[in-house]
């Protein structure tokens, strides 16, 4: 299938991602992208799943319901990532998490998913310039978002995406009564027009479960600092997975339980000043994603050296070892943190 990269078929291979710890999702070559043209008729349901409206029950991620016809199989979420906002709903399903710096020195997440796809997701933020370069990798994704600043709405209409905003889709989501907005608004993504391929979403990527590299270092924790915000990930041996912990406290789901990474990766970049502002006037930060520079991946109670490479905002990121080797991943969710250099 020709996928608009020069032609070149996506890997699609039976040993992705494929599982998280504690479960095993199974994955196959079927998992080939469905690109039939969409019957784009989302039945438009009570009000109480309207954006400005509630069922008056609080999210969770337990339940599943029935999906709706689509076209896209990766679907990314940009989700809030400060304290009122916490815990968060549907983040530990899913498949890539990125974490990237936002106005004022803060972190904000975008969710990856394809494998698992829960029935609630949130709480659902705005996007970012950022955002539209780093989904690239994903060929078209479907993106979910609150909103943009007003003179970023037509650069994301003309990005190779499917914006999915309540103004577009308002019966997918709704407000949380528990806490107050802008930190209550949630995606029920069975409600937009986006079907899950069942491949994890870091096949995107080109990245396989396999092997560790030789070498690396143990490693009991690594905290990832922005300017506002910071991402602990701490080795827990018993359950095989880097537990997070956001800005100090451990970072849990809707449920209470902790939320882990199979795969941590931390990903020197360039952050510079954008074009674009908030409503305070803050400056919105652009992370560079395309280019090269240092990592460190996190896998199996180790720290190994790593390089980043993108040649171009149409390529997968390649990260390898100082000897030019790729680099494999451990089961479970793959987490990614944009670390500003320096």
């Amino acid at each position: 299938m020709d996928d608009g990269r020069g032609g070149a078929t996506r890997r699609r291979a039976a040993d992705v991602v494929g599982r998280r710890p504690g479960r095993a999702v199974v994955m196959s070559a079927a998992g080939v992208k469905n690109r039939a043209a969409v019957l784009f008729a989302v039945l438009v349901l009570a009000v109480t799943a309207a954006c400005t409206g509630g069922d008056g029950s609080s999210p969770s991620s337990t339940s599943s319901s029935p999906r709706t016809s689509g076209s896209a199989d990766v679907l990314a979420v940009k989700i809030d990532n400060v304290a009122p906002a916490r815990p968060h709903t549907g983040l530990e399903q899913a498949d890539v998490v990125y974490v990237e710096q936002v106005e004022a020195g803060l972190s904000r997440i975008l969710a990856v998913y394809s494998s698992d796809l829960p029935p609630v997701i949130g709480p659902v933020r705005s996007a970012r310039e950022t955002d539209l370069e780093l989904l690239r990798q994903f060929d078209r994704p479907t993106l979910a978002f609150s909103g943009a600043q007003s003179r970023l709405l037509p650069v994301i209409d003309r990005a190779p995406l499917d914006p999915v905003p309540p103004s577009k889709a308002p019966q997918a989501y709704f407000r949380g009564p528990d806490r107050p907005a802008p930190h209550n608004l949630y995606l029920r993504p069975e409600r937009i027009p986006f079907t899950a391929s069942g491949v994890n979403a870091a096949a995107e990527l080109g990245l396989k479960v396999g092997a560790p590299p030789p070498g690396g270092e143990p490693e009991d924790s690594r905290t990832v600092r922005y300017p506002s915000a910071s991402v602990t990930f701490t080795w827990a041996a018993d359950g095989e997975q880097w537990l997070v912990s956001l800005d100090g406290s451990p970072a849990r789901t809707a449920e209470g339980e902790r939320i882990g990474a199979g795969t941590v990766v931390v990903q020197d970049v360039d952050v510079r000043e954008s074009d674009f502002r908030d409503r305070s006037g803050n400056n919105t930060p652009f992370t560079e994603t395309v280019g090269s520079g240092d990592a460190v991946v996190l896998r199996d109670g180790r720290a190994y050296d790593a390089r980043w490479s993108r040649s171009s905002a149409d390529a997968d990121t390649v990260f390898s070892t100082p000897d030019g080797r790729r680099v494999d991943l451990a089961d479970g969710p793959l987490w990614i943190l944009y670390a500003p250099r320096g």
